[in-house]
């Protein structure tokens, strides 16, 4: 089964402190052993909420703010990795997605290369890469999205697949299914879903193929003390026609 493991944004990554080379390699040794075996299938770790846009969807028509701010609605139906030239190009996508949301809310945050983590050098003119956050609201939590919605989100998708700007996409099962895993100096306290709200900003994602709930969790465990052992994950399990 897969799921989807969210670690909340940290005080340090808001104030766009560099993670240390250590954290750097020993999160990437990590990845790597459960590549290896199959079970790491995706992630990719999001920069300070100065990096973001909000747009909030009212009756279909937008209004816009950029970061820095605080959480407020963070808890996710749904992303999309979009691959674009500019970041205008990606506004446009969300701002045609929202549109068929009519109300709702969507983030779009950039993602961190290795060369903003300082890692490497970076390339000429590389691709921008940002992370569409389409947030749950309460039909969302109660059944999902209507079918006329469903399938105009679906035309739009393989509009942006043709034209080269959606790499990959994932809607996650309501929060009803989730576990929220809370972390203070490695000591864990585990909350059952579903939740109202998440007010903390994500901070990254991995998508995972575990066995079970217990066994991510497990996981999570050492996710959790890489990261410093004080902080919050959501652990979402996917819908089966992730894409």
């Amino acid at each position: 089964m897969r799921f989807m493991i969210m670690h909340k944004n940290d005080p340090k990554t808001e104030a766009g402190e560099l993670p240390p080379r250590e954290l750097v390699d020993e999160m990437g040794a990590f990845i790597g052993e459960y590549a290896s075996t199959g079970r790491f299938i995706d992630g990719a770790g999001l920069g300070a909420s100065k990096t973001r846009t909000r747009l909030v969807f009212r009756d279909g028509k937008s209004s816009i703010k950029r970061g820095p701010y605080r959480g407020e609605h963070e808890l996710p139906a749904a992303t999309l990795l979009l691959k674009v030239r500019t970041y205008e190009e990606a506004l446009g996508w969300a701002e045609r997605y929202g549109k068929i949301l009519v109300d709702g809310e969507i983030e779009l945050g950039k993602v961190n290369e290795p060369w903003d983590l300082g890692v490497m050098p970076a390339p000429e003119n590389p691709p921008l890469q940002m992370l569409l956050i389409d947030k749950a609201d309460v039909a969302y939590e109660g059944g999902g999205r209507s079918p006329q919605q469903k399938a105009a989100l679906s035309r739009l998708k393989t509009e942006m697949t043709k034209a080269g700007v959606l790499v990959r996409s994932y809607a996650l099962q309501p929060s009803s299914r989730a576990k929220r895993l809370i972390f203070s100096n490695n000591n864990l306290r585990v909350l059952d879903g579903p939740f109202a709200e998440s007010k903390e900003l994500i901070g990254g994602f991995a998508v995972m193929d575990m066995a079970s709930v217990d066994e991510t969790i497990e996981m999570c465990k050492r996710y959790a003390e890489i990261l410093g052992g004080t902080l919050e994950i959501d652990v979402r399990p996917l819908e089966q026609d992730a894409e």
